[in-house]
C-alpha cells in the first residue's frame, strides 16, 4: 500500500511516490490516508485534518500555511497552502554543525597548470569583452578547428551580450565573470579578444585578471588590425600549440572544485537528486575538497538551516548579509521576495519557495559552510561555500564555473538539455525521466524510490563524477554550450 513517502516524522504531509487516485488508500510509516481526490506523482497529500493557518509541515520544517482548512487524504498545493515568506529578517547564530571526519582523497585523471592549479578539460578558450565581438570570435573558432590537435578537449567560443553601455558594479560583475574564465585551469589557453571602444577597457579587464601567463592568455582589439579573424587564428594555432604540451596525470579530489545546482525541480528532488548531491558534497569535503552551493533566492525559508552550520562569527554575518542583499535586491525593483518557485516547479510537486528551499539547501549536504563568496570571486577555501548568485539556471552555472567550479552537479526532475563553459552534469530526481530523455540525464538518482540504498548509490555516483573529471563526456557536452549567462544587475545606457 505505500504509495506515499513521508520525509520527517514531523511532517503532516506526504509525498506521493505515483499517481494517486480518488478513493484509494496510501500509507507510510505506519500511518494510512484515503485519498480524497486525485494526486499526481511528486505532489503532496495531507496526512490528517489540518486547520487553516496552521503550518504545512515538510522535511520537519513549515512549507507555508494552510490557506484553507485541509482535510486527510486531500491534495495538498498552491490552492490551498500560502508561503510564509515576508521581508528582511535579523538573525541569530546557533552554531549546530559537525565537522565532517576526514578520509584520504580518491584520485582522478586531470590537468597539471604551472601555476599549480588542476583541470579537468583541456580547451583553448575564446572570450569577448564586449558582444560587438559576439560574431568575430565565433568565426575565429570555426576557422581554427583546423589547428585542434588530440591532446586538447575543444576550441570554443563563448558569447554575451555585455561589456559596453554599462556601469559600475554592473560593468564590474562582467568583468569578474571574464576574468573567471580566462584563469580558468579547464582553459590550457585563453584568447581574449574586444572591439577597441568599449566601456570594458583592455586595461580594465587585465585589473581584473590580475597576473597571468603572457604565453597562456592572450588579447587581440579588432579595430587595431586589418583582419581580425586571421590575426585571430593565426593566435589561436599559438595556444593549441602551448595546451597541447599537458596531459592527463593524476590528481587527487582534494583539489576539485565542484558546483552544486539545481533547475526545473520536481516533488522528489528534495528526497533523490539533492541528498544524492549533498551526500557527494559530504564525501568530497571530507576529502579536503570544495564545493560551492548557490542559487541564494532558493535559500529563502531554508537559510537558519545553513547559518546554524556556519563554522564561526565571520561567515555567519556573510551569509546574513548575502540572504539579505539578496532580499533588498528583490525589494528594489519592487517585486515579491517568494516569487519562485517558476510554472514547471509547480508543476511537478513545489508548492511555496520555502518547499522548494529545503529541498534545494540538501544539496550542500552537512558539511559546515566554510566560506561566502561574492559574485565572481575565486573559490579559495576549502569546504563547503556559498556563493552570491541567483536563481537562473544559465547564470548561476556560469557564475559557479567563473568562482572556479571544475563542473556542475545539476539536479532536475523536469530535464534540461543546457550547459555551460564547464561539465555540466545532469542528475535525475525520478527514473522516468532518465529513461524519456536519455539523451539529456547523465545519472538517475530516481533509484532511491525503488530499493537503491544511498550509502551504495553516493558511492556509485562519487565514482561516477571522478570518472567525468578524467574525462568522460557528459551529455551537456554534446550540445551548444557556448553561450555565457553574465549576471545583469544594473543600467543599460
Amino acid at each position: 500500500m505505500k504509495k506515499i513517502f513521508q520525509i520527517s516524522p514531523a511532517d503532516n504531509v506526504a509525498v506521493a511516490i505515483e499517481d494517486l487516485k480518488s478513493g484509494e488508500a496510501a500509507g507510510t510509516g505506519g500511518k494510512s490516508v484515503i485519498v480524497r481526490e486525485p494526486v499526481q506523482a511528486g505532489h503532496k497529500v495531507a496526512l490528517r485534518d489540518i486547520a487553516r493557518d496552521e503550518s504545512i509541515v515538510k522535511y520537519g520544517f513549515p512549507i507555508g500555511t494552510a490557506s484553507a482548512a485541509i482535510p486527510a487524504g486531500a491534495w495538498v498545493h498552491t490552492h490551498n497552502v500560502k508561503t510564509r515568506l515576508g521581508d528582511l529578517l535579523k538573525y541569530s547564530y546557533h552554531p549546530s554543525f559537525r565537522p565532517l571526519p576526514t578520509v584520504p582523497p580518491r584520485t582522478f585523471q586531470g590537468y597539471r597548470r604551472k601555476n599549480g592549479s588542476v583541470g579537468v578539460r583541456n580547451e583553448v578558450w575564446i572570450l569577448p569583452t564586449v558582444g560587438c565581438v559576439n560574431a568575430v570570435v565565433r568565426e575565429i573558432e570555426r576557422e581554427s578547428q583546423k589547428f585542434l590537435p588530440p591532446e586538447l578537449d575543444g576550441i570554443y567560443s563563448y558569447t554575451h551580450p555585455y561589456g559596453c553601455s554599462q556601469l559600475g558594479e554592473d560593468l564590474g560583475n562582467t568583468q569578474k565573470a571574464l576574468a573567471g574564465l580566462v584563469r580558468h585551469p579547464n582553459a590550457g589557453a585563453v584568447l581574449v579578444v574586444g572591439l577597441g571602444c568599449e566601456n570594458n577597457t583592455l586595461d580594465q579587464m587585465k585589473r581584473a585578471i590580475g597576473p597571468y601567463d603572457e604565453d597562456r592568455v592572450k588579447f587581440l582589439i579588432c579595430q587595431e588590425h586589418e583582419d581580425e579573424i586571421d590575426d585571430g587564428v593565426a593566435i589561436v594555432k599559438q595556444l593549441c600549440r602551448y595546451a597541447a604540451q599537458f596531459h592527463r596525470r593524476e590528481c587527487t579530489a582534494d583539489q576539485l572544485v565542484v558546483g552544486l545546482k539545481c533547475g526545473g525541480s520536481d516533488g522528489f528532488s528534495g528526497i533523490t537528486a539533492n541528498p544524492l548531491v549533498g551526500a557527494f558534497s559530504d564525501r568530497l569535503t571530507a576529502q579536503g575538497g570544495t564545493a560551492i552551493l548557490t542559487e541564494v533566492p532558493e535559500m529563502f525559508g531554508a537559510e537558519t538551516l545553513l547559518m546554524d552550520r556556519c563554522k564561526d562569527r565571520a561567515v555567519f554575518d556573510k551569509t546574513v548579509a548575502l540572504i539579505n542583499d539578496f532580499k533588498r535586491y528583490f525589494i528594489e525593483h519592487h517585486q515579491k521576495i517568494d516569487s519562485n518557485p517558476s510554472p514547471g516547479n509547480k508543476a511537478g510537486g513545489i508548492t511555496t519557495l520555502e518547499d522548494k528551499s529545503l529541498g534545494c539547501v540538501q544539496k550542500g549536504g552537512t558539511a559546515p559552510v566554510s566560506g561566502v563568496l561574492l559574485y565572481g570571486q575565486p573559490a579559495s577555501q576549502k569546504g563547503l561555500n556559498l556563493l552570491q548568485a541567483p536563481g537562473n539556471d544559465l547564470v548561476a552555472s556560469a557564475a559557479l564555473a567563473a568562482s572556479g567550479a571544475h563542473l556542475v552537479l545539476f539536479t532536475t526532475g523536469r530535464g534540461t538539455p543546457f550547459g555551460c563553459p564547464v561539465p555540466t552534469v545532469k542528475i535525475s530526481s525520478n527514473s522516468g525521466l532518465a529513461r524519456r530523455k536519455a539523451g539529456w540525464i547523465d545519472f538517475d538518482a530516481g533509484r532511491l524510490l525503488t530499493g537503491a540504498e544511498m550509502p551504495a548509490l553516493a558511492d556509485e555516483f562519487f565514482s561516477y563524477v571522478l570518472d567525468v573529471a578524467s574525462g568522460k563526456k557528459v551529455k551537456s557536452e554534446s550540445f551548444d554550450k557556448h553561450d555565457l549567462a553574465i549576471f545583469k544587475n544594473g543600467v543599460t545606457l
